[in-house]
């Protein structure tokens, strides 16, 4: 049943967004404050544990972990090219079964033998 006019738009609309089960629920905001407190403990034990110790790392260290983070982001940027680019070519689409059309009475399938290379 088609919308006729702007009125009937309205009305869905608001209709809809009261029937939303994900607008700011107080289980959203439990969410939010517990992965907050996650981040905060995961950075103060990151602090810590950085601080804690007099121990220097040495340059190839430094250098390892600078040739480790870019190794990885060449990687990550390369398997999204390769997900965009599949996505564009058409290789994400499903497959379609093509049939073979069907012999008549009398006709002879022609193999790749009787065609020749």
């Amino acid at each position: 049943m088609p919308i006729e006019n702007a009125a009937d738009l309205t009305k869905n609309a608001s209709a809809t967004e009261a029937s939303n089960p994900r607008h700011n629920t107080l289980g959203t905001w439990a969410v939010v404050a517990v992965l907050s407190a996650f981040l905060l403990v995961a950075c103060i034990i990151g602090y810590l544990g950085w601080t804690s110790t007099d121990t220097d790392v040495p340059t190839s260290g430094y250098v390892a972990m600078a040739l480790g983070v870019i190794f990885s982001v060449v990687v990550g940027v390369g398997l999204m090219a390769l997900v965009f680019y599949s996505s564009r070519k058409g290789y994400d689409e499903p497959v379609l079964f093509i049939q073979e059309p069907t012999l008549h009475r009398g006709e002879v399938k022609a193999t790749s033998q009787e065609n020749g290379p």
